[in-house]
């Protein structure tokens, strides 16, 4: 990969590395953070703009809809129609609430999207032609999930919408994603840069596998400058309140359509500047603390315009193999949940762990991966504890086979490099050592009884120097967007594998690599993920989503 650099702006990746070093969490130290959680100041989870028109959604309760199986390879499913029913049904599997929780008095929202500490930094807008029951002209819509419907905050002619989408495909919509880093750093302080690009990964796969289980497909485009982003979704302008910061926009269309764009116009989307943008952004809370790192690496984060930057597509992939278990998907994407305890005693097969990690293989026609337009890039360290038939201990699994000549040479020469029992002959995984790994697994995340109390714990081990160093420093999130999309298929997977999983921000980076051998930049550890038999907490109450409307009430 280095001899294709393309814009390495040196100085500015410095910076990142530079950042990155400082957001370690260390066995004597952690990442710099409040000291304590000033309740009077926490953001709200809501972000609403003011005066802009409402379009209620329509309200599609997880009672129907495909199997979960085959929403993971495209062309499993047929196309649904472009409609108000089918965006609504996109949002309400990608963005939407899934459940109030409360104790007491104090009542909190949950979301189909997971986020570090339910704190749910991403924002979710729409951009699309007309769309009967939505708009009779092309607009930009902000999702009110509280309420399950669009704000409209700007409309346009129709020869723009047209020169915007040019080399899309008909019946295409625009799924665009921001962040509001305080939401995250009134908690988790300058760490939270990391914590709000897992949660855009974690917002691409909602999205990504809420569109396949319509029939369509989603795309980042990801050739588009951040400044084009701010212009296509409005948030240019901070206006007094707590800025959003554009990550990302996705392409939605028919998986019978082909398309090799990954752009759009760049100066059509400077012309949305010059729009009439109605509502004004809501204050989330009295006052902030300003994290001037935080400014400065989404400063040097900020992306350029390009062109065809990644090359070619990836492999195909082997195809998975679809099951034909009776389980729906909307019913597990709205009962996911974060586990928050775990027992120590429930266990998985070894067929079941396979599986697992055999979702996480990408590949051209697997989704949420082909959502993704760079090379994979992640790979796992894998604390195995309760799989039966399979030895505990340490394992690494290559989600790419290539990514071994670089990591294997890197990695404890004592290491065994042998795979297991039965394993499938596409999933590359390999047996390190064993042995009991539960302490281990427990001291490296931050001392959580969580990640070793499970059937398995993971860390996510990113190519991270070379990739930055290529592309420019602009590539940083997008590591940590791709570890979110896996970890939302691992919330998935327990889920339908009738246990539960929780993504681990907290761990000490430098100890993982210590364990592995690693040494240097080459590769990064850039997020934790367990599972098992959940722990339910019994103070808790859980309520609808939507009462009203579920219920059957006005």
């Amino acid at each position: 990969m280095r001899s294709r650099i393309l814009n390495p702006m040196t100085q500015e990746s410095q910076f990142i590395f530079e950042f990155h070093e400082s957001t370690k969490h260390h066995l004597s130290r952690y990442a710099p953070g409040p000291d304590a959680l000033d309740w009077a100041t926490q953001p709200d989870p809501f972000r609403r703009y003011r005066g802009a028109p409402v379009i209620p959604l329509e309200h599609r309760p997880p009672r129907e809809g495909p199997l979960y199986e085959p929403v993971f390879v495209q062309g499993r499913l047929p196309v649904q129609p472009l409609s108000r029913t089918s965006v609504s049904q996109l949002f309400y599997d990608a963005l939407a609430l899934s459940a109030w929780k409360q104790v007491g008095q104090v009542r909190w929202s949950l979301r189909v999207n997971p986020s570090s500490g339910n704190l749910h930094p991403t924002e979710g807008y729409l951009i699309c032609g007309p769309v009967e029951g939505i708009s009779d002209r092309p607009m930009v819509g902000h999702y009110a999930p509280e309420e399950h419907a669009l704000e409209r905050r700007a409309e346009f002619s129709l020869e723009t919408w047209n020169a915007l989408t040019v080399d899309l495909p008909d019946r295409t919509v625009l799924v665009g994603l921001s962040s509001i880093y305080w939401r995250e750093a009134w908690k988790y302080g300058v760490r939270a840069f990391r914590y709000c690009q897992h949660d855009i990964g974690h917002a691409i796969a909602t999205v990504a596998l809420a569109a396949a289980a319509l029939g369509w497909k989603a795309v980042v485009l990801d050739d588009l400058s951040t400044e084009s982003l701010s212009s296509l979704m409005g948030i240019f302008r901070a206006e007094g309140a707590e800025p959003e910061q554009p990550e990302c926009l996705l392409a939605v269309y028919p998986q019978t359509e082909s398309c090799t764009a990954q752009t759009l116009p760049e100066d059509v989307a400077a012309g949305f500047r010059t729009l009439a943008w109605q509502g004004m952004p809501n204050e989330l809370s009295p006052r902030r603390v300003e994290w001037p790192a935080i400014d400065r690496v989404s400063a040097a984060s900020r992306k350029p315009a390009t062109r065809n930057v990644y090359g070619p597509g990836g492999a195909i992939g082997t195809p998975l193999e679809v099951g034909a278990a009776p389980i729906s998907f909307r019913k597990i994407v709205h009962q996911r949940r974060s586990c928050l305890g775990l027992d120590g005693r429930t266990g998985i097969t070894r067929d079941a762990f396979y599986q697992i990690l055999r979702k996480t293989v990408p590949g051209r026609i697997r989704i949420p991966f082909n959502t993704l337009p760079w090379a994979p890039l992640i790979h796992f360290a894998i604390f195995i504890h309760r799989v039966e038939d399979v030895d505990p201990g340490l394992y690494f699994m290559a989600r790419e086979p290539a990514v071994l000549h670089l990591i294997q040479p890197a990695m404890k020469k004592e290491f065994a490099w042998e795979k297991p029992a039965a394993c499938p002959g596409d999933l590359g995984l390999y047996r390190l050592m064993t042995g009991d790994a539960r302490d281990l697994s427990r001291q490296i995340s931050c001392h959580q009884e969580i990640a070793s109390g499970g059937c398995f714990s993971l860390a996510m081990m990113a190519q991270f120097e070379s990739p930055i160093e290529s592309y420019g420093p602009w590539f940083y999130p997008r590591l940590f967007w791709e570890a979110g999309v896996i970890g939302q298929v691992l919330y998935l997977e327990a889920e339908a594998s009738g246990i539960r999983g929780t993504g681990i921000g907290c761990y000490f980076d430098n100890p993982m690599h210590d364990v592995l051998g690693l040494s240097d930049r080459g590769f990064q550890d850039l997020y934790h993920f367990t599972m098992g038999g959940p722990v339910e907490d019994t103070r808790l109450t859980t309520h609808p989503a939507y009462p009203e409307i579920e219920t059957g009430g006005k």
